[in-house]
């Protein structure tokens, strides 16, 4: 894909995620890699609803900043999961609402986060870590998803959001959305000891679509 085709990526499935509300403000950052190896990322202080295709910030395959407009304070996160997965291609994270209100349940799950109801969040998530609060911009948040080494494909930061990589930009969307919908999905149902999937069906999802689960 060309430079200014991801670029175009990047800027239309951001405003697709903040016209649905699933972050809001000047909150959620982005980034993909590029053909060269480097990286185009989503400015620090922008709006997933106006983000400029000519200002993302452009790395290059060292991880200098080559190009556009200063990039998010969140950094960390996205070279976190670059650096520790080799199959990532892009890093999605939001302030998602329902996601965030599940992290600050008391019993969340803090190794499966989203439970398993419908077989889709396994496909698309594997088992999402929860990790405890970070300040906003602490290098801190990247160091705990370094310290999984590259086994899980999304993280959700309590109180905060859900970070996620993907194989490309589009796949990192639809992982990222399929999270905040499981997160919806078990709030809706919260006391109601809903029927979810069993151990054996669980089982049957992992080795049809050959996820990783077990680390």
């Amino acid at each position: 894909m060309s430079d200014t085709h991801l670029r175009e990526q990047i800027c239309t499935l951001a405003k697709s995620l903040f016209d649905r509300g699933l972050t809001h403000g000047s909150t959620g950052n982005i980034s993909a890699r590029t053909e060269d190896g480097g990286l185009l990322v989503s400015p620090t202080g922008t709006s997933f609803g106006r983000l400029d295709p000519a200002r993302l910030s452009r790395f290059d395959a060292n991880g200098h900043h080559i190009g556009g407009d200063s990039p998010t304070k969140e950094m960390p996160l996205h070279t976190a999961f670059y650096d520790t997965r080799s199959t990532a291609g892009a890093v999605v994270h939001l302030h998602s609402c329902h996601s965030v209100a599940l992290s600050m349940m008391p019993d969340a799950d803090t190794d499966n986060f989203i439970p398993p109801l419908t077989p889709y969040g396994i496909m698309k998530l594997g088992r999402v870590k929860l990790l405890p609060f970070f300040l906003p911009g602490d290098p801190a948040m990247g160091e705990a998803v370094r310290s999984l080494a590259g086994k899980r494909s999304a993280v959700m930061l309590a109180n905060h959001g859900p970070v996620v990589a993907g194989k490309d930009v589009e796949a990192a969307c639809n992982a990222i959305e399929e999270l905040e919908d499981g997160a919806r999905l078990a709030m809706m149902t919260r006391g109601m000891h809903p029927n979810g999937l069993t151990t054996d069906q669980i089982a049957q999802v992992v080795t049809k679509f050959d996820i990783s689960w077990d680390d």
